[in-house]
Protein backbone atom coordinates (compact mmCIF):
# COMPACT_ATOMS: atom_id res chain seq x y z
CA UNK A 1 0.00 0.00 0.00
CA UNK A 2 1.76 3.65 -1.03
CA UNK A 3 1.84 6.40 0.74
CA UNK A 4 1.36 10.31 0.22
CA UNK A 5 4.27 11.72 -1.30
CA UNK A 6 4.19 14.73 1.82
CA UNK A 7 4.26 12.04 4.21
CA UNK A 8 7.06 10.23 2.72
CA UNK A 9 8.85 13.66 3.21
CA UNK A 10 7.82 14.53 5.95
CA UNK A 11 9.23 10.82 7.29
CA UNK A 12 12.67 10.91 5.53
CA UNK A 13 13.30 14.72 6.42
CA UNK A 14 13.51 15.95 3.10
CA UNK A 15 11.60 18.26 0.51
CA UNK A 16 8.81 16.97 -1.05
CA UNK A 17 9.77 18.33 -4.13
CA UNK A 18 12.98 16.24 -4.09
CA UNK A 19 10.87 13.12 -3.34
CA UNK A 20 8.87 13.87 -6.67
CA UNK A 21 11.87 14.06 -8.74
CA UNK A 22 12.54 10.74 -6.95
CA UNK A 23 9.30 9.27 -8.00
CA UNK A 24 9.42 10.60 -11.42
CA UNK A 25 13.23 9.92 -12.54
CA UNK A 26 14.30 6.68 -10.41
CA UNK A 27 16.43 6.42 -8.28
CA UNK A 28 19.15 4.93 -10.94
CA UNK A 29 20.14 8.55 -12.18
CA UNK A 30 23.38 10.12 -11.51
CA UNK A 31 23.92 13.93 -10.94
CA UNK A 32 25.58 15.62 -14.02
CA UNK A 33 29.00 16.17 -13.73
CA UNK A 34 30.47 19.84 -13.89
CA UNK A 35 31.52 21.10 -17.21
CA UNK A 36 34.03 23.27 -15.40
CA UNK A 37 35.74 20.45 -13.25
CA UNK A 38 38.99 20.58 -13.73
CA UNK A 39 41.18 17.33 -12.88
CA UNK A 40 44.56 17.10 -12.12
CA UNK A 41 47.03 14.76 -12.77
CA UNK A 42 48.18 13.19 -9.65
CA UNK A 43 51.94 12.80 -11.10
CA UNK A 44 52.50 16.11 -12.24
CA UNK A 45 50.80 17.38 -9.19
CA UNK A 46 53.75 15.67 -6.88
CA UNK A 47 56.47 16.41 -8.87
CA UNK A 48 55.52 19.80 -9.08
CA UNK A 49 54.99 20.23 -5.08
CA UNK A 50 58.64 18.56 -4.53
CA UNK A 51 60.21 20.51 -6.70
CA UNK A 52 58.83 23.59 -5.34
CA UNK A 53 59.56 22.01 -1.69
CA UNK A 54 56.39 22.54 -0.93
CA UNK A 55 55.27 26.19 -1.33
CA UNK A 56 51.81 26.14 -2.05
CA UNK A 57 52.25 29.66 -3.30
CA UNK A 58 54.90 29.21 -5.84
CA UNK A 59 53.02 25.61 -6.81
CA UNK A 60 50.07 27.76 -7.68
CA UNK A 61 52.18 29.52 -9.96
CA UNK A 62 53.74 26.87 -11.78
CA UNK A 63 50.72 24.95 -12.77
CA UNK A 64 49.29 28.40 -14.11
CA UNK A 65 52.28 29.71 -16.28
CA UNK A 66 53.90 27.12 -17.16
CA UNK A 67 51.33 24.31 -17.16
CA UNK A 68 48.17 26.37 -18.24
CA UNK A 69 45.69 25.19 -15.45
CA UNK A 70 43.65 27.93 -14.22
CA UNK A 71 43.13 26.12 -10.77
CA UNK A 72 41.88 28.20 -7.75
CA UNK A 73 44.10 28.39 -5.12
CA UNK A 74 41.80 26.71 -2.32
CA UNK A 75 40.87 24.09 -4.56
CA UNK A 76 44.51 23.39 -4.99
CA UNK A 77 45.40 23.23 -1.49
CA UNK A 78 42.06 20.92 -0.59
CA UNK A 79 43.61 18.64 -3.40
CA UNK A 80 47.33 18.60 -2.02
CA UNK A 81 45.78 17.91 1.66
CA UNK A 82 43.61 14.97 -0.05
CA UNK A 83 46.49 13.63 -1.45
CA UNK A 84 48.28 13.71 2.33
CA UNK A 85 51.31 15.75 0.85
CA UNK A 86 53.69 17.77 2.85
CA UNK A 87 52.04 15.68 6.10
CA UNK A 88 54.23 14.55 8.60
CA UNK A 89 52.94 11.00 9.97
CA UNK A 90 51.64 11.67 13.39
CA UNK A 91 52.23 9.29 16.45
CA UNK A 92 50.17 8.14 18.73
CA UNK A 93 50.04 9.51 21.90
CA UNK A 94 50.95 7.19 24.58
CA UNK A 95 50.73 7.09 28.71
CA UNK A 96 53.71 6.61 30.92
CA UNK A 97 52.74 4.94 34.08
CA UNK A 98 53.46 6.51 37.40
CA UNK A 99 56.30 4.41 38.97
CA UNK A 100 57.59 4.35 42.01
CA UNK A 101 61.07 6.30 42.37
CA UNK A 102 61.71 6.05 38.74
CA UNK A 103 60.97 9.89 37.79
CA UNK A 104 61.69 13.30 38.43
CA UNK A 105 61.18 15.98 36.25
CA UNK A 106 62.85 19.18 36.42
CA UNK A 107 62.16 22.80 34.07
CA UNK A 108 62.94 26.74 34.78
CA UNK A 109 60.34 29.48 33.83
CA UNK A 110 60.70 33.25 33.77
CA UNK A 111 58.48 35.60 35.26
CA UNK A 112 57.74 39.15 36.10
CA UNK A 113 57.23 39.83 40.25
CA UNK A 114 56.83 42.97 42.15
CA UNK A 115 59.80 43.21 44.14
CA UNK A 116 59.63 45.88 46.78
CA UNK A 117 56.83 47.58 44.77
CA UNK A 118 59.40 47.46 41.60
CA UNK A 119 58.49 44.82 38.65
CA UNK A 120 61.27 42.51 38.76
CA UNK A 121 62.27 39.74 36.02
CA UNK A 122 62.93 36.45 37.88
CA UNK A 123 63.34 32.85 36.53
CA UNK A 124 61.88 29.96 38.68
CA UNK A 125 63.64 26.65 38.79
CA UNK A 126 61.22 23.81 40.11
CA UNK A 127 61.70 20.16 40.72
CA UNK A 128 59.05 17.68 40.34
CA UNK A 129 59.28 14.09 41.77
CA UNK A 130 56.12 12.15 39.38
CA UNK A 131 55.07 9.70 41.58
CA UNK A 132 54.46 11.26 45.66
CA UNK A 133 53.88 14.82 43.65
CA UNK A 134 56.37 16.62 45.88
CA UNK A 135 57.24 19.69 44.38
CA UNK A 136 60.15 21.92 45.36
CA UNK A 137 60.52 25.82 44.04
CA UNK A 138 63.47 28.76 44.08
CA UNK A 139 63.75 31.43 42.36
CA UNK A 140 66.80 33.17 40.78
CA UNK A 141 67.69 36.65 39.23
CA UNK A 142 69.67 34.95 36.64
CA UNK A 143 70.48 30.66 35.86
CA UNK A 144 73.36 29.19 34.12
CA UNK A 145 74.60 25.80 34.14
CA UNK A 146 76.32 26.32 37.78
CA UNK A 147 73.00 27.38 39.57
CA UNK A 148 71.19 24.69 37.85
CA UNK A 149 73.59 22.21 39.64
CA UNK A 150 73.06 24.35 43.00
CA UNK A 151 69.67 24.23 42.46
CA UNK A 152 69.46 20.10 42.29
CA UNK A 153 71.94 19.56 44.57
CA UNK A 154 69.86 21.77 47.23
CA UNK A 155 66.74 19.90 46.23
CA UNK A 156 67.86 16.65 46.35
CA UNK A 157 69.49 17.09 50.12
CA UNK A 158 65.93 18.86 51.14
CA UNK A 159 64.59 15.53 49.95
CA UNK A 160 67.19 13.83 50.69
CA UNK A 161 66.05 11.43 48.02
CA UNK A 162 65.68 11.22 44.48
CA UNK A 163 64.67 9.33 41.69
CA UNK A 164 66.91 7.52 38.73
CA UNK A 165 65.94 9.78 35.75
CA UNK A 166 66.00 12.89 35.34
CA UNK A 167 63.31 14.04 33.02
CA UNK A 168 64.35 17.58 31.41
CA UNK A 169 63.95 20.09 28.28
CA UNK A 170 66.34 20.25 25.10
CA UNK A 171 68.30 22.83 27.29
CA UNK A 172 71.96 23.46 26.48
CA UNK A 173 72.69 23.84 30.07
CA UNK A 174 72.63 20.00 30.35
CA UNK A 175 73.01 18.76 26.85
CA UNK A 176 76.38 19.15 24.93
CA UNK A 177 74.71 18.30 21.08
CA UNK A 178 71.25 16.41 19.78
CA UNK A 179 68.07 16.30 21.08
CA UNK A 180 65.54 14.22 22.50
CA UNK A 181 66.68 10.31 22.48
CA UNK A 182 69.75 11.09 20.72
CA UNK A 183 71.04 13.70 22.82
CA UNK A 184 74.68 14.03 24.40
CA UNK A 185 75.21 15.12 27.52
CA UNK A 186 78.13 17.82 28.56
CA UNK A 187 80.44 15.48 30.65
CA UNK A 188 80.43 18.02 33.55
CA UNK A 189 76.48 17.15 33.77
CA UNK A 190 76.55 13.52 33.13
CA UNK A 191 79.52 13.51 36.52
CA UNK A 192 77.12 15.78 38.78
CA UNK A 193 74.01 13.36 38.16
CA UNK A 194 75.91 10.43 38.75
CA UNK A 195 77.10 11.31 42.50
CA UNK A 196 73.60 12.00 43.23
CA UNK A 197 72.55 8.19 41.62
CA UNK A 198 70.10 9.36 38.67
CA UNK A 199 70.25 10.02 35.01
CA UNK A 200 69.43 12.64 32.71
CA UNK A 201 66.63 12.60 29.75
CA UNK A 202 65.62 14.87 27.39
CA UNK A 203 62.04 14.53 26.04
CA UNK A 204 61.34 15.10 22.17
CA UNK A 205 61.09 18.32 20.85
CA UNK A 206 57.90 19.66 20.64
CA UNK A 207 56.90 16.92 23.50
CA UNK A 208 57.05 19.26 26.29
CA UNK A 209 54.01 17.44 27.79
CA UNK A 210 56.54 14.58 28.60
CA UNK A 211 57.24 16.70 31.64
CA UNK A 212 53.79 18.05 32.54
CA UNK A 213 54.30 17.18 36.29
CA UNK A 214 56.53 20.07 36.31
CA UNK A 215 54.68 22.33 33.64
CA UNK A 216 51.45 22.08 35.68
CA UNK A 217 53.89 23.11 38.95
CA UNK A 218 54.47 26.44 37.40
CA UNK A 219 50.63 26.92 36.04
CA UNK A 220 50.15 26.25 39.86
CA UNK A 221 53.09 29.14 40.64
CA UNK A 222 51.10 31.68 38.88
CA UNK A 223 47.70 30.99 39.87
CA UNK A 224 47.67 30.09 43.72
CA UNK A 225 51.28 31.27 45.08
CA UNK A 226 51.68 34.73 43.08
CA UNK A 227 48.43 36.50 43.45
CA UNK A 228 47.41 38.36 46.43
CA UNK A 229 51.53 37.72 47.90
CA UNK A 230 53.92 40.56 48.60
CA UNK A 231 57.68 40.56 48.84
CA UNK A 232 60.05 42.51 49.83
CA UNK A 233 63.30 41.19 48.22
CA UNK A 234 63.89 37.98 47.08
CA UNK A 235 65.40 36.60 49.78
CA UNK A 236 61.90 36.88 50.94
CA UNK A 237 60.14 35.81 47.70
CA UNK A 238 62.28 32.33 48.28
CA UNK A 239 61.43 31.82 51.96
CA UNK A 240 57.48 32.30 51.08
CA UNK A 241 57.95 29.78 48.01
CA UNK A 242 59.98 27.14 50.17
CA UNK A 243 57.04 27.61 52.95
CA UNK A 244 54.34 27.36 50.22
CA UNK A 245 55.54 24.07 48.38
CA UNK A 246 57.52 22.27 50.71
CA UNK A 247 54.29 22.63 53.75
CA UNK A 248 51.37 23.71 52.12
CA UNK A 249 51.27 22.43 48.87
CA UNK A 250 52.65 19.35 49.75
CA UNK A 251 50.31 18.80 52.64
CA UNK A 252 47.18 19.47 49.89
CA UNK A 253 45.11 16.53 48.60
CA UNK A 254 45.14 16.02 44.78
CA UNK A 255 42.53 16.66 43.02
CA UNK A 256 41.64 13.59 40.70
CA UNK A 257 42.98 11.18 43.35
CA UNK A 258 42.97 12.65 46.78
CA UNK A 259 46.23 11.60 47.70
CA UNK A 260 48.56 13.82 49.85
CA UNK A 261 52.25 14.31 48.62
CA UNK A 262 53.88 14.36 51.70
CA UNK A 263 51.94 11.20 52.77
CA UNK A 264 52.85 9.84 49.19
CA UNK A 265 56.35 10.66 49.79
CA UNK A 266 56.93 8.55 53.11
CA UNK A 267 55.70 5.33 51.13
CA UNK A 268 57.75 5.71 47.79
CA UNK A 269 61.25 6.52 49.81
CA UNK A 270 61.71 2.81 50.04
CA UNK A 271 62.14 2.56 46.16
CA UNK A 272 64.16 6.12 45.94
CA UNK A 273 67.45 6.38 45.71
CA UNK A 274 68.97 7.99 49.02
CA UNK A 275 71.25 10.52 49.03
CA UNK A 276 74.68 9.48 49.58
CA UNK A 277 76.31 11.03 52.43
CA UNK A 278 80.04 11.82 50.92
CA UNK A 279 78.05 13.73 47.80
CA UNK A 280 80.57 17.11 48.31
CA UNK A 281 78.62 20.64 47.33
CA UNK A 282 78.95 21.90 44.03
CA UNK A 283 81.63 24.66 43.16
CA UNK A 284 83.47 26.24 40.35
CA UNK A 285 86.67 27.53 40.94
CA UNK A 286 88.27 31.73 39.95
CA UNK A 287 91.13 33.55 40.24
CA UNK A 288 91.31 37.43 41.17
CA UNK A 289 94.23 39.66 41.74
CA UNK A 290 94.29 41.88 44.88
CA UNK A 291 94.69 45.52 44.74
CA UNK A 292 97.05 47.37 46.64
CA UNK A 293 94.67 46.96 49.54
CA UNK A 294 94.64 43.48 49.73
CA UNK A 295 90.85 43.14 48.51
CA UNK A 296 90.00 40.95 45.71
CA UNK A 297 86.81 41.85 43.48
CA UNK A 298 84.09 38.71 43.28
CA UNK A 299 80.19 39.85 41.72
CA UNK A 300 80.07 43.52 42.46
CA UNK A 301 81.92 43.00 46.10
CA UNK A 302 85.05 43.04 47.56
CA UNK A 303 86.64 40.46 49.77
CA UNK A 304 89.79 40.97 52.01
CA UNK A 305 92.60 38.35 51.74
CA UNK A 306 95.16 38.57 54.44
CA UNK A 307 99.23 39.35 53.38
CA UNK A 308 100.88 36.26 51.76
CA UNK A 309 104.71 35.99 50.70
CA UNK A 310 106.93 33.40 49.32
CA UNK A 311 110.38 33.82 48.40
CA UNK A 312 110.44 37.42 49.90
CA UNK A 313 107.77 38.54 47.74
CA UNK A 314 104.23 39.32 47.80
CA UNK A 315 101.00 37.24 46.38
CA UNK A 316 98.92 39.05 44.41
CA UNK A 317 96.81 36.68 43.01
CA UNK A 318 93.73 34.59 45.34
CA UNK A 319 92.06 31.96 44.29
CA UNK A 320 88.20 31.66 44.88
CA UNK A 321 86.27 28.51 45.12
CA UNK A 322 82.74 29.56 44.88
CA UNK A 323 79.44 27.53 46.70
CA UNK A 324 76.08 28.29 46.39
CA UNK A 325 75.70 30.39 49.38
CA UNK A 326 79.82 31.28 50.31
CA UNK A 327 82.79 31.73 49.16
CA UNK A 328 86.58 30.24 50.21
CA UNK A 329 89.43 32.52 49.38
CA UNK A 330 92.93 30.82 49.90
CA UNK A 331 96.50 30.57 48.70
CA UNK A 332 98.26 27.47 48.21
CA UNK A 333 98.93 25.42 51.24
CA UNK A 334 96.93 28.37 53.61
CA UNK A 335 94.34 28.13 55.52
CA UNK A 336 91.11 29.04 53.54
CA UNK A 337 89.01 32.70 54.57
CA UNK A 338 85.62 32.07 54.14
CA UNK A 339 82.83 34.96 53.49
CA UNK A 340 79.07 33.99 53.53
CA UNK A 341 77.59 35.77 50.58
CA UNK A 342 75.72 39.39 50.85
CA UNK A 343 71.91 39.51 50.03
CA UNK A 344 70.80 39.83 46.57
CA UNK A 345 71.12 43.83 45.46
CA UNK A 346 74.50 44.60 47.58
CA UNK A 347 76.89 45.89 45.71
CA UNK A 348 80.59 47.69 45.36
CA UNK A 349 80.47 46.86 49.91
CA UNK A 350 83.95 45.75 51.38
CA UNK A 351 84.05 42.50 53.51
CA UNK A 352 86.40 41.66 56.09
CA UNK A 353 86.57 38.42 58.43
CA UNK A 354 85.38 39.34 62.12
CA UNK A 355 87.49 40.66 64.83
CA UNK A 356 90.20 41.39 61.38
CA UNK A 357 90.73 45.11 60.57
CA UNK A 358 92.68 45.60 57.62
CA UNK A 359 96.00 47.95 57.88
CA UNK A 360 95.23 49.85 55.04
CA UNK A 361 92.14 51.07 53.98
CA UNK A 362 90.76 52.41 50.49
CA UNK A 363 89.02 56.08 50.74
CA UNK A 364 86.59 56.33 48.13
CA UNK A 365 86.14 53.01 46.08
CA UNK A 366 82.36 53.58 44.84
CA UNK A 367 81.49 56.20 47.94
CA UNK A 368 78.43 57.10 47.99
CA UNK A 369 76.92 60.82 49.24
CA UNK A 370 74.11 59.50 51.04
CA UNK A 371 74.85 60.69 54.76
CA UNK A 372 76.16 64.40 53.15
CA UNK A 373 72.93 64.77 51.49
CA UNK A 374 70.84 63.45 54.36
CA UNK A 375 72.97 65.98 56.16
CA UNK A 376 72.12 68.70 53.31
CA UNK A 377 68.69 68.16 53.11
CA UNK A 378 67.99 68.81 57.11
CA UNK A 379 69.60 72.49 56.43
CA UNK A 380 66.44 74.00 55.24
CA UNK A 381 64.27 73.55 52.04
CA UNK A 382 66.44 76.38 49.99
CA UNK A 383 69.12 74.04 50.26
CA UNK A 384 67.60 70.26 49.52
CA UNK A 385 65.69 72.32 46.35
CA UNK A 386 69.97 72.93 45.80
CA UNK A 387 70.35 69.20 45.96
CA UNK A 388 67.53 68.00 44.17
CA UNK A 389 69.00 70.30 41.12
CA UNK A 390 72.73 68.85 41.80
CA UNK A 391 71.54 65.46 41.09
CA UNK A 392 69.31 66.70 37.65
CA UNK A 393 70.90 65.58 34.53
CA UNK A 394 71.34 69.06 32.98
CA UNK A 395 72.63 70.69 36.28
CA UNK A 396 76.09 70.05 34.15
CA UNK A 397 77.73 68.13 37.55
CA UNK A 398 79.44 65.16 35.73
CA UNK A 399 80.56 63.63 39.73
CA UNK A 400 77.50 64.62 42.20
CA UNK A 401 78.40 62.81 44.49
CA UNK A 402 82.00 64.17 44.97
CA UNK A 403 80.15 67.45 44.08
CA UNK A 404 78.04 66.75 47.87
CA UNK A 405 80.62 65.67 49.51
CA UNK A 406 82.70 69.01 48.94
CA UNK A 407 79.43 70.67 49.22
CA UNK A 408 78.75 69.96 52.75
CA UNK A 409 82.16 70.14 53.96
CA UNK A 410 81.98 73.84 52.76
CA UNK A 411 78.37 74.43 54.18
CA UNK A 412 79.06 72.87 57.38
CA UNK A 413 81.64 75.44 58.38
CA UNK A 414 78.95 78.65 57.39
CA UNK A 415 76.58 79.93 59.79
CA UNK A 416 72.98 79.85 58.81
CA UNK A 417 72.36 83.20 57.17
CA UNK A 418 74.98 83.40 55.41
CA UNK A 419 74.25 79.17 54.16
CA UNK A 420 70.78 80.24 52.98
CA UNK A 421 71.91 83.56 51.24
CA UNK A 422 74.77 82.13 49.55
CA UNK A 423 72.54 78.95 48.35
CA UNK A 424 69.28 81.01 47.88
CA UNK A 425 72.06 82.85 44.78
CA UNK A 426 73.57 79.46 44.00
CA UNK A 427 70.66 78.00 43.34
CA UNK A 428 68.70 80.90 41.61
CA UNK A 429 71.90 81.28 38.95
CA UNK A 430 72.31 77.54 38.51
CA UNK A 431 75.99 77.70 39.79
CA UNK A 432 77.82 74.38 39.41
CA UNK A 433 80.85 74.80 41.04
CA UNK A 434 82.25 74.96 44.57
CA UNK A 435 84.34 77.65 43.84
CA UNK A 436 81.41 79.52 42.32
CA UNK A 437 79.81 79.45 45.91
CA UNK A 438 82.71 80.22 47.62
CA UNK A 439 82.97 83.29 45.98
CA UNK A 440 79.35 84.27 46.32
CA UNK A 441 79.91 83.63 50.11
CA UNK A 442 82.86 85.49 50.57
CA UNK A 443 81.20 88.41 48.59
CA UNK A 444 78.27 88.25 51.01
CA UNK A 445 81.02 88.65 54.21
CA UNK A 446 82.14 92.00 52.71
CA UNK A 447 81.29 94.74 54.83
CA UNK A 448 78.77 97.34 53.34
CA UNK A 449 78.21 95.58 50.04
CA UNK A 450 74.06 95.38 51.05
CA UNK A 451 72.48 93.66 48.73
CA UNK A 452 74.04 91.77 45.85
CA UNK A 453 72.82 92.96 42.53
CA UNK A 454 70.43 90.82 40.90
CA UNK A 455 71.52 89.75 36.98
CA UNK A 456 68.89 89.06 34.65
CA UNK A 457 70.35 85.29 33.22
CA UNK A 458 68.52 83.45 30.57
CA UNK A 459 69.29 79.62 31.08
CA UNK A 460 69.04 78.94 27.60
CA UNK A 461 72.32 80.56 26.62
CA UNK A 462 73.25 76.90 24.74
CA UNK A 463 70.51 77.75 22.13
CA UNK A 464 72.27 81.24 21.63
CA UNK A 465 73.76 81.87 17.50
CA UNK A 466 76.99 83.33 19.60
CA UNK A 467 77.21 80.09 21.89
CA UNK A 468 76.54 77.79 18.40
CA UNK A 469 79.65 79.69 17.14
CA UNK A 470 82.15 79.03 19.83
CA UNK A 471 81.39 76.08 21.20
CA UNK A 472 84.56 74.61 19.44
CA UNK A 473 86.71 77.46 20.61
CA UNK A 474 89.22 76.87 23.55
CA UNK A 475 88.02 77.81 26.66
CA UNK A 476 89.71 81.23 27.71
CA UNK A 477 92.02 81.50 30.56
CA UNK A 478 90.10 83.50 33.85
CA UNK A 479 92.99 84.21 35.95
CA UNK A 480 93.69 87.70 34.11
CA UNK A 481 89.81 88.38 34.72
CA UNK A 482 89.78 87.14 38.29
CA UNK A 483 93.45 89.45 39.23
CA UNK A 484 91.33 92.63 37.86
CA UNK A 485 88.22 91.82 40.06
CA UNK A 486 90.39 91.78 43.24
CA UNK A 487 92.51 94.35 42.77
CA UNK A 488 91.02 95.92 45.99
CA UNK A 489 93.28 93.10 47.97
CA UNK A 490 90.44 90.88 48.78
CA UNK A 491 90.58 87.12 48.52
CA UNK A 492 86.96 85.49 47.61
CA UNK A 493 88.55 81.95 48.75
CA UNK A 494 89.73 83.58 52.18
CA UNK A 495 87.25 85.97 53.45
CA UNK A 496 88.68 85.75 57.20
CA UNK A 497 92.26 87.25 55.91
CA UNK A 498 89.68 90.63 55.39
Amino acid sequence: MGKHKKKIARLLGIDVKTVKSIVKNGCGVQPKPRSDKIVLDEPLLRKVFSRCEGYMQRVHEVLNEEYGIPIGYSTLTRRIREMGLGENASTRSYHVDDVAGEEMQHDTSPYKVKIGGKETSVIGSGLYLRYSKMRYVWFYRRFNRFIMKCFMDEALRFFGYGARTCVIDNTSLAIWYGTGQRAVFAPEMVNFSKNYGFEWKAHEVGHSDRKAGVERSFWTVETNFFPGRTFADIEDLNAQAFEWATQRYAKRPQAKTGLIPLQTFEAEKPYLVKLPEYVSFPCQEHHRSLDDYGYAAFDGNYYWAPEYTKDAQKIKEVKIIEYAKIIVLHYKNTEPLRYCLPKDGVRNERFTPDGVKPAYQPRNRKKSSGEEEKALRGMGKTVSDYVDMVKTKNSGIHYPHHFLRELYLLLRKMAQPLLEQTIERALKYRVNTIEAIARIAAACLKPNTGTLPEIEVSHDYMEREAYQKGRFCDEPGLDTLESIFNRDGSDPQNPEKE
